[in-house]
């Protein structure tokens, strides 16, 4: 495993493990459940090759993912891995007593005495009537929970203290202009910062979305305060692993055998300043993917950053949704399935299953295909049709996706393939 030096000059796995998306079962009562048993297997086999960091979340897993990650670390000594978590209080009551019951929890539930990465999470989101910096002040300073924190690294009982960004920039500036102040004052504070980075959010993220931020430039000022690098996001919410086959065959023919997700880690890996690229290996095969990439880590060339520079210009030109399959959004009231909606969309996209020209000789495979596929994944009430437009998800999106309209422009799409009286 390559691995790359912490604040404090330990060694740290390249590869990180994202535990948002464990693998789950049906339990007895008919219930969604995390594996508990797959879960111990996949820790396991990840410790034993190397990877010693571990990033969870208070609302990870619909709240199980820390009890969950704490019941397989717990098995092996607690010197053989670090955990990351966060205050995840974006949803939640802001005030300062929740906020602590939530960190307090986090040490219960992952069965430990000192948590080594802590997080603001998700900082940079509006809510409400709030804008980025009011929302900013009243979750994390207003309240004190940000003194709370400083004084719980000093104790020791958080190693590290970060944030993880999404969103405005005025907030992200904001921050580091705090540590530039701490850092004149003999001080420092932010110990290290997690970001959302890949070879198409690096230039073209502003091309996706005007309220996110390039990646270029979120990575440069970390580098050039020394501030330490948490990568989140290296797939892009997976899709950069389910490339449009075009772009998958220029990867295959320059490395013949390594897989699209294979080039969109290395792509990370292959920045000085990065402690560590996180993914979310719900699967054996994925974690046995991501090992083979970063046991050892094969740095990109010039010439291979400029292959994946031309591959990201083109990918932002399909019209797929930029939804990671985070689940913030989620449970929906109305039950529409958010994020399965839009991976069936991305999906078709990618496999070339839209086509909006009944003259078009492909359309009619490509209305069978997509009809078919939607009907296999999603039942008919979870599908876009179901959306009513309250809108209730879209300030928890982090990729700030106008959901309600997408859900139109998805269910209208659907509705015309449906209309079409032809067999299938």
């Amino acid at each position: 495993m390559t691995c790359r030096k912490g604040p404090k000059g330990e060694d740290v796995s390249l590869l990180g493990y994202g535990c948002m998306r464990w693998p789950t079962i049906t339990n007895g009562e008919g219930k969604t459940v995390i594996d508990q048993e797959q879960v111990n297997a996949l820790v396991d086999h990840a410790l034993e090759h190397g990877i010693t960091y571990f990033d969870t979340a208070p609302m990870y897993g619909q709240g199980e993912s820390e009890r969950v990650t704490g019941n397989a670390l717990s098995r092996h000594p607690r010197s053989s891995y670090t955990i990351a978590t966060k205050l995840s209080n974006q949803r939640t009551d802001w005030s300062k007593d929740a906020a602590i019951k939530m960190y307090r929890h986090s040490f219960e539930a992952l069965q430990v005495d000192y948590i080594d990465y802590y997080l603001l999470h998700s900082v940079g989101g509006t809510s409400g009537n709030l804008d980025c910096m009011e929302v900013l002040k009243q979750r994390f300073f207003d309240n004190g929970m940000f003194d709370f924190l400083l004084k719980e690294r000093e104790a020791g009982r958080i190693r590290y203290l970060g944030f993880s960004f999404h969103g405005d920039q005025q907030v992200f500036d904001h921050l580091l202009a705090m540590h530039d102040e701490f850092r004149e004052r003999g001080n420092h504070l932010w110990d290290f910062v997690q970001i959302q980075m890949n070879y198409v959010d690096w230039r073209l993220a502003q091309t996706r979305s005007q309220r996110e931020v390039n990646a270029e430039y979120l990575y440069g000022e970390l580098a050039r305060r020394g501030i330490p690098v948490v990568i989140m996001e290296p797939l892009l919410g997976g899709r950069l692993a389910n490339l449009p086959q075009h772009d998958a065959d220029q990867l295959l023919q320059r490395t013949p055998g390594a897989s699209p997700a294979s080039w969109a880690f290395r792509f990370c890996g292959s920045h000085p300043g990065v402690l560590t690229v996180l993914s979310g290996m719900t699967y054996m095969e994925h974690l046995e993917d991501n090992l083979a990439t970063f046991c050892p880590l094969d740095p990109l060339t010039e010439r291979d950053f400029a292959m994946l520079d031309a591959i990201a210009a083109d990918y932002v030109n399909h019209p797929l949704v930029p939804c990671t399959d985070c689940k913030y959004c989620m449970p929906c009231p109305y039950g529409v399935d958010i994020p399965g909606v839009f991976s069936h969309y991305n999906k078709c996209v990618n496999e070339g299953f839209i086509d909006e020209d009944r003259q078009d000789p492909h359309y009619r495979k490509a209305r069978r295909a997509y009809l078919v596929s939607l009907a296999r994944n999603l039942n008919l009430l979870q599908q876009a049709g179901h959306c009513i437009g309250c809108a209730q998800c879209v300030q928890a999106c982090p990729q700030h996706i106008a959901i309600p309209g997408t859900m139109r422009r998805i269910d209208a799409y659907t509705e015309q393939l449906m209309s079409d009286t032809s067999p299938l």
